[in-house]
């Protein structure tokens, strides 16, 4: 096992700059989690940590080697792609243990370590089939065992459940997340779903345009964003944002058309600020300045889709047996302890 260090990390494209100074040290033993929208710069960055792509400019750093301009297998790393890249005439066994065949590894040496990552996923029974023989997700814990047999300090798996339907990745984050548990190896996960990274990681890495927005564990990202668009990207449903006036110690928002007093110290009268508030935070109280637009019925809770008169949108989740029916006039209730204010032109955070 081994950490990893990013010093000022720069990665260009002739003249367009695509990573911008990263700075990142992921502990020995974590399961880190890189995550963001389509462009961020998540999977360039696995990449240049695994030698796929050339660092411009900065260093990265293995354990404690300097393994900046090192060919990839030089770097003791192992990465699981999306796609399962097995061979197709080869069986299960023979593709796990593939690469340390191409490496001159003895015989008894890989069949050892074939069934010991046989054992860790549970393939046992497949280890004669070939892949056109598998599900997919039964194909993707082969993929997972090859980079176990080789050993490596830090693991990279770049989005490897995007070509999963959605019961199978339910199954194989569970998987994975076991299997951090069971080899304690230190490994690095791309993903721009925030779900998976939720469930998944110790720590969570917020990326934008290149940049990393904060860095944290799951709940902390949660629960004590830093800016608008953390507190956006994370949590599902989105939370909701309303602009407000700064107006005598309260923040005037038309759209509840009235006004809230947040817990922060507010800026001076006439500042415009942006509220935020999660749907699992609001309840549905008394009043009729919101219209519904659609309840979306999932079982044990619902959301409720609203519009404002002034043309916002906010989502409530309702529990219980009473619901929202599309068309309803309603208010909202709101706990002031639980609304994160933002400033409107720079989105960072008012604490």
């Amino acid at each position: 096992m081994a950490g990893v260090e990013l010093t000022k990390v720069v990665k260009r494209y002739g003249d367009v700059q695509v990573m911008h100074g990263v700075d990142l040290t992921v502990q020995e033993g974590e399961f880190c989690v890189f995550v963001g929208p389509s462009g961020c710069g998540k999977s360039t960055l696995l990449r240049m940590i695994a030698g796929l792509e050339e660092t411009t400019e900065g260093k990265v750093e293995i354990g404690t080697r300097d393994v900046t301009r090192e060919d990839p297998s030089q770097r003791g790393v192992a990465m699981v792609f999306q796609t399962y890249a097995l061979y197709p005439h080869m069986t299960v066994g023979e593709n796990m243990g593939f690469g340390l065949k191409m490496n001159g590894h003895p015989k008894q040496e890989i069949a050892s370590k074939v069934a010991e990552a046989s054992r860790i996923l549970k393939l046992d029974d497949y280890l004669k089939r070939k892949p056109a023989a598998l599900s997919g997700g039964q194909r993707q814990r082969v993929a997972i065992g090859r980079a176990i047999v080789r050993g490596p300090e830090v693991f990279l798996f770049d989005e490897p459940l995007s070509n999963l339907d959605a019961e199978l990745r339910v199954e194989m984050r569970v998987e994975i997340a076991r299997l951090h548990k069971e080899i304690g190896a230190t490994m690095i996960y791309v993903t721009h779903d925030q779900v998976e990274a939720m469930t998944m990681a110790d720590k969570i890495v917020v990326l934008r345009a290149g940049r990393i927005e904060q860095v944290g564990a799951p709940l902390e990202l949660y629960r004590d964003p830093d800016n608008r668009f953390v507190a956006g990207f994370i949590g599902s449903p989105s939370m909701n944002f309303l602009k407000g006036t700064v107006r005598g110690g309260a923040v005037e928002v038309p759209a509840l058309a009235t006004s809230v007093t947040p817990a922060v110290t507010l800026p001076s009268d006439g500042t415009d600020v942006v509220i935020g508030m999660r749907p699992e935070h609001l309840e549905v109280g008394p009043g009729d300045t919101l219209s519904v637009d659609l309840t979306e019925a999932l079982g044990g809770v619902s959301y409720a889709y609203l519009t404002a008169d002034t043309g916002e949108k906010i989502v409530v989740e309702e529990r219980g047996d009473i619901r929202s029916d599309e068309g309803d006039r309603i208010g909202l209730t709101i706990d002031p302890s639980r609304i994160l204010v933002f400033d409107a032109q720079s989105e960072a955070r008012i604490r």
